[in-house]
């Protein structure tokens, strides 16, 4: 164990929405550094986002999405008397957003659309619509915790 935690570094919020959230996707978004790169596609998605839903408000749509990909419970492999159980286990907050974001992209760089902007938008949506290989994965994390429950009272 650390003597001490490390600081929590200031993210600074995006210069188009002044969202830290979309700040943080941005982060997990880019590759090899190039994080303007990363803002013109996520900035690209939701205005696909925002021409497809006209109803909804899109950066409100992203949110959505992202709570709706976002998993409660996890299952966590411990070793017990020569057998490993899958122990449920709650997820704190930082790391459930963490989580969220990560599979929504690579949900979305698994899809078949021309640019990433188009995919983003379209695993996006799907995630509003509680649909979509994001929010499968979500629900496959859930099923996985409650088939397990019977180990719980292993939590360590």
């Amino acid at each position: 164990m650390r003597k001490s935690k490390p600081k929590k570094r200031i993210i600074l919020p995006d210069p188009k929405f002044n969202d830290i959230l979309v700040t943080k996707f941005v982060n997990n978004l880019m590759l090899s550094g190039k994080k303007n790169l990363s803002f013109n596609i996520f900035y690209d998605a939701i205005e696909i986002v925002g021409d497809k839903l006209k109803d909804e408000k899109s950066l409100d749509v992203f949110k959505k999405a992202l709570l709706n990909v976002t998993p409660a419970v996890e299952v966590k492999s411990r070793r017990i008397g020569g057998a490993t159980f899958q122990i449920p286990a709650e997820i704190r907050p930082a790391r459930k957003q963490s989580i969220g974001m990560k599979s929504l992209i690579k949900a979305s760089r698994k899809r078949h659309e021309k640019t990433m902007g188009e995919r983003l938008a379209g695993e996006i949506i799907a995630a509003f619509k509680e649909e979509g290989t994001a929010f499968k994965k979500k629900e496959e994390t859930h099923r996985m915790a409650d088939a397990n429950k019977a180990f719980s009272h292993f939590r360590f």
